[in-house]
């Protein structure tokens, strides 16, 4: 009868200590997907709003938009890139854009790399000159993710996977 209680103590013990285990791994999945949400919406926000400083944080030093010969590589020249898109002092002001992301999937890879997969849509609001907000890009993307010092970044956003 000792044995049966021991053997029970046991077993009560290795369930618990295994189910604590898989809580705390799922508290950290979701710490880690709630903060790659929010590194997406200051990535589209920066995007939208033509503040390049902001959205070349959200990238790795290293880190590119786009894939091949093409990519733009490097928080400086993401910076520029998203820089540029600001309307100059005297050039009459454009329709407000804004980039939206749908069907979102996080895939993590290991403990501090992963992807979010998604289809992305970008839609011209209404102009000054009262046009209508039309459809301007549609398609789906590929961002690597990487944790840098325990904060999620973008490594490589691909919006033309070839898979």
């Amino acid at each position: 009868m000792r044995n049966i209680r021991i053997a029970i103590a046991i077993a009560t013990v290795c369930v618990f200590a295994f189910t604590s285990r898989v809580v705390v791994g799922q508290d950290a999945r979701e710490k880690d997907r709630a903060e790659i949400e929010e590194l997406m919406w200051r990535y589209t926000r920066a995007l939208d709003t033509g503040d390049g400083t902001t959205y070349a944080a959200t990238y790795t030093e290293d880190g590119q938009f786009g894939a091949g010969a093409n990519a733009t590589k490097g928080r400086e020249a993401l910076k520029k890139m998203v820089d540029a898109l600001k309307p100059q002092p005297g050039t009459p002001a454009r329709a407000p854009l804004y980039h939206m992301e749908t069907n979102t999937w996080i895939e993590f890879i290991d403990k501090d790399h992963a992807r979010h997969h998604a289809y992305y849509l970008t839609v011209s609001g209404a102009g000054p000159d009262n046009a209508q907000p039309r459809i301007v890009a549609a398609g789906r993307s590929i961002d690597h993710l990487e944790r840098v010092n325990g904060k999620w970044l973008i490594k490589v956003r691909d919006v033309a996977p070839q898979n």
